[in-house]
Parts: structure tokens; sequence; C-alpha cells
């Protein structure tokens, strides 16, 4: 899907709709979004083992953020482009079902990872060693509270990303009646729920494994996922790129510049501590402000520019929005193979064989999933245009506009 494409009128506050201009029938799809979804979920694969030496160049070393804030940011862009226009088309009620539908898609992945991921660890067992943190000491010696797992009273670590995304997907038809009325008004509600929790970490979904509740808090990463559904409305308007403006472009840079300085590991590389102010890790749970500045100040530098417009096109970036454009079972499979990465090691060690062996084996699971998803997905897309097509060779041409609109 592109990010300029006809979308529905919504309000930019000011009372009056605007609607989303078409995109020129000429103009190539940007690939940006995809791209950068794609990133984020290659660094989440990595920094969910924590013996790979990889994980020492991911996105968490140079910044406050990490991949988990790009991925949210990007579930709420992707979320406008594919559900948002699309209630315009259908209705209300049929643009709900599908979310729901989306959402019952994503609980059946999760349950399918709890289940692999439970079994694996106790059967494990049976042979090596393993750490008790590899799964919640409730459900590590026994099943009796696993009812609660698949409820989603209970997230264990590492399984804990997906509940987040099918709460606020679920909410996204409440949102997007809010940015019909006006997109202020639904930032500016947005964000003072995420203050409240910033200023009251208590208030939190229940988590029978932690006490402290769910570990992405989803009342304060709604405002991220918002966030990123508006700046799809807005990007929609300027052909799917954010408003360039320079100034913004130097804060952003240089925000970062300093993020890097302060979460870079130092002591992990043996060197002199370069942080200028030496601020404690801002809070993940609650989307600390520090932590959100820095993903959309990435954000805003990768969507207002048109040289990374540019390099989406080449041939990494179509790479990345491969892996991108099939983020639900690239996650998954990617959360699967790190949990055997991560028996591994604690096994049989972490040497160098093993590290490339695992490093190499588990892309290249991913890339071939990705490219037998994307090879579905065309011959797909080639069917749903055949009968236009043959209409066309009969003497009969279809519309342009509407052969135009199932390639999308």
């Amino acid at each position: 899907m592109t990010a300029s494409a006809p979308g529905p009128q919504v309000s930019s506050g000011s009372g009056q709709g605007a609607t989303v201009p078409p995109r020129p029938p000429g103009s190539r799809r940007d690939h940006r979004i995809d791209a950068l979804r794609g990133v984020a979920l290659l660094m989440m694969f990595v920094d969910h083992i924590p013996q790979n030496v990889l994980n020492r160049f991911t996105l968490r070393n140079v910044g406050f953020a990490d991949a988990a804030e790009i991925f949210v940011l990007l579930a709420g862009y992707a979320s406008w482009l594919a559900y948002g226009r699309n209630f315009e088309r259908v209705g209300l009620r049929a643009g709900v079902g599908r979310v729901w539908r989306r959402c019952v898609r994503l609980y059946v992945f999760q349950a399918v990872m709890v289940v692999v991921t439970t079994a694996t660890i106790r059967y494990w067992r049976a042979f090596w060693p393993v750490p008790v943190d590899f799964l919640e000491p409730e459900l590590a010696h026994g099943l009796s509270s696993f009812w609660r797992v698949l409820f989603l009273d209970a997230l264990p670590s590492n399984l804990n990303i997906l509940p987040l995304y099918m709460v606020l997907l679920g909410v996204f038809p409440l949102i997007y009646l809010m940015m019909r009325v006006s997109l202020w008004l639904t930032l500016a509600l947005s964000a003072s729920l995420w203050l409240l929790i910033n200023l009251d970490p208590s208030i939190n979904f229940p988590n029978w494994l932690d006490p402290d509740g769910w570990y992405f808090d989803p009342l304060a990463w709604q405002f991220l996922f918002t966030l990123g559904a508006c700046a799809a409305v807005v990007a929609g308007r300027h052909d799917g790129s954010l408003p360039r403006r320079g100034w913004l472009r130097w804060v952003c840079g240089l925000y970062l510049a300093v993020s890097a300085l302060e979460a870079f590991p130092w002591q992990q590389w043996g060197l002199p501590d370069l942080r200028p102010f030496a601020i404690t890790a801002p809070d993940k749970s609650v989307l600390a402000p520090l932590r959100l500045l820095d993903v959309l100040a990435i954000f805003y530098l990768v969507q207002s520019s048109h040289g990374v417009r540019g390099a989406a096109e080449g041939r990494i970036g179509r790479v990345m929005a491969l892996f991108g454009r099939h983020s639900l079972e690239v996650f998954s499979a990617g959360t699967v193979i790190d949990l055997y990465a991560r028996l591994i090691f604690t096994s049989f060690g972490s040497g160098w064989m093993l590290q490339i062996a695992v490093n190499v084996i588990g892309f290249t699971i991913l890339w071939e999933l990705a490219t037998v998803l994307d090879r579905a997905r065309i011959r797909q897309k080639q069917r749903q245009a055949a009968p236009p097509a043959a209409a066309e060779g009969r003497g009969n041409p279809a519309p342009a506009g509407s052969v135009m609109e199932r390639a999308r």
C-alpha cells in the first residue's frame, strides 16, 4: 500500500475536512515505511538474543529508543493506510469487522508462540539445564495457570508486544472516529492519557506474572500508535512525505546526536565515558518522554527525506521492505528462532562458530519466509487483476481506475 493513495476526509482541527489527494498515476510506490519496519523487525530479532554479539550494533546502543518504538509507531501509520481509509469505502461496520479479524489473526499467532515456547522449554529441560528466567516460574513448574497466558492475563517476557498491538488495533476504530472530528483533539486526548501514565505508572493492565502490570503499558503506548496514524494522514496530503522543515531536521539531528552519546555502551566497548549528562535510561514501560522524542525524531528524518525515499528504492531498501511487508509472520518466526538461539547459546556456549551459524541460519529462514510470502502476495494480486485484463482482450476494456485499485 502506498502512503499517498486516496483516503477519507479527516479534519485537521479547524473543523473542515481535508481530502487526501490521489496519488499520480505514474508515481512509484514509497518503500520507506516497509523498509523501516523491516529494519525494526531484524533489530528486534537480534535484540531478543542477549548472547548475540550483533545486538551491540542495533538502535538501542545509539539512542534512547529501540526497535519496539519504531514497530508501534509504524503499526499506527500502517493501520491508517490499511483500515482507516477503508472505512470510507466499506462503511464503519464492515471496517470494524476487518479490524477485528486482524486482531483474531494476531491472537492466533500469539497463542501459537506461547504454546511453542512453553513446550520447547519444558522439553529442553529434560536434556539440558535451562535458567528459570527463560520462562516464568509459574509456568516453568506447572501448567495449572497456562489458561491465564492464553487469556492475556499473564504475559511472559518476549511474548508481550503482540498483545499490545492487539489492544491498540482493537481501539483503532475509536481513534479513527476521533480523527474524523479533529486530528488535534485526538492528539491532545491521547497525549493527556500518556502524560497521566507517566505521572502515575501504577495505572496499567493487570499481569498475573508481574505485579507492575504489562511491560508495555497500552495506556501509554497508545500515544505513539495514535501519532503514527495521524502522521499517515499528514503524509498523505504531501505525496507520502512529511512536510520538510530545515530547522526541524536540524533539531531532530541534534537531539539524536545527544541521545547517541547518552545511550552508547561506553564501558562495554572499553572506551572512556563521553556522556554529556549521564542520564538514567528512560523508562520503556510507560514510554518515557526521552524515548518518545527519540523515535519521533528518527521517523521525521526518514519520512521527510527525499534521499531516504530514493535509498528505499535501492537493492538494500527493497530487501528491508520485503521483511516489512510481512511483519506479523517475520516477527513471529523471529521470536521462535530467538528462543532456540538462546537455548543453544545457553546450553552449548556462544563461541564464534555458533554465533555465525545461529545468525546465518536465522536470517536465512526469515529471508526465505518473506520471499515465499511475497511471491504468494504477487500471485494473488495477479489473479485479482486477471478478470479486467481478460475483458480488455475481448474488446471490453475495464476502467483504468478499477485496474489500478485492484493493483493496490
